[in-house]
């Protein structure tokens, strides 16, 4: 298509080449062993993909959060009251299975090597996952993932403290081992630099004209984006792993998977693949894509191909 035919667009369009160009003066923090540590089941994170890829995200995130640190000092001095600047609070939405776990627990990493974001904090969206039992109650066990089997009310209300300076927030705490929220567990956010909250549905909508979105309480937003076929073999490998290891701890929720054939356990996967996984994804995922301030796309080896950054 000729230039000047070309659709506009609120994004530009960086491929892999360009964007690793910009890293091209700094340094690698990580090591490799560390690298290994943040890589999530199926991910094939490596040196080149932090350097390429997440080091200049990571640094770009450092300049937006610096920025708005100043703008929030500058506003205070225009009020002549004190300086009240809140968290900068980054959102990563995405798939079951495209990586946005290890994407958070990495540029967590990453930010705090960063001068102006030494601290930084990751929130993930499981813990205000609906209890098994109220969602047994609620009739939505089968829909453990989708906006309505999360207790969206808390999760605005706790970042709105982060957002409003509380010197401390609380969010619950979920273990993926016993596949439900522990009493009385918790995760403490007291006032760091920045917050990273990952989550499946982080960018929605809100339910009702005069609610508040998750995603009001964002400072920017980031989505992770793969071809549909892609996740679904992601998530099929990522199930085989964890049948072969995690599945395995008799104390898991899942034990019951670990001594399912292979092709038993294919059949399992793309069973809750169809059946939950991928209508999310299509219903309620996909469609919250465009809301995002960059966009992360990868290819079926699970390396970022092009970024989408939103201008300003």
């Amino acid at each position: 298509m000729p230039a000047d035919e070309i659709a506009p667009s609120p994004y530009r369009q960086i491929d892999r080449g360009e964007w690793a160009h910009l890293a091209a003066d700094m340094s690698q923090p990580l090591t490799e062993n560390e690298i290994v540590q943040l890589r999530g089941l199926g991910d094939r994170l490596d040196m080149a993909e932090v350097r390429q890829v997440y080091l200049p995200l990571s640094r770009l995130l450092s300049l937006y959060a610096n920025a708005n640190k100043r703008l929030g000092a500058d506003t205070s001095a225009f009020l002549q009251e004190p300086d009240t600047t809140t968290p900068f609070v980054v959102g990563v939405a995405g798939s079951v299975a495209v990586g946005k776990s290890t994407i958070a627990r990495l540029l967590r990493e990453l930010m705090s090597r960063w001068p102006g974001t030494p601290r930084v904090e990751l929130v993930t969206t499981d813990g205000f996952l609906f209890s098994n039992a109220e969602l047994e109650r609620r009739g939505l066990m089968a829909r453990k993932g989708f906006p309505e089997s999360y207790d969206r009310r808390a999760l605005v209300e706790f970042l709105t403290e982060v957002k409003s300076g509380a010197a401390e927030a609380r969010a619950p705490f979920y273990s993926h081992l016993r596949y439900d929220i522990v009493p009385d567990a918790s995760v403490v956010v007291r006032r760091p630099d920045v917050v990273i909250v990952e989550g499946l549905n982080v960018l929605a909508p809100p339910p009702a004209p005069n609610d508040i979105a998750v995603s009001d309480l964002f400072d920017f937003s980031i989505f992770v984006d793969a071809d549909t076929a892609h996740i679904e073999r992601w998530f099929v490998d990522r199930f085989l792993t964890l049948r072969a290891g995690a599945f395995a701890n008799p104390t898991s929720f899942f034990n019951t998977f670990a001594h399912l054939t292979d092709e038993e356990a294919v059949t399992t996967a793309l069973g809750y693949w169809n059946d939950i996984n991928m209508p999310n994804l299509v219903e309620n995922v996909l469609p919250t894509r465009h809301r995002a301030n960059l966009v992360l796309q990868k290819g079926q080896d699970h390396n970022v191909e092009s970024v989408l950054l939103r201008k300003l």
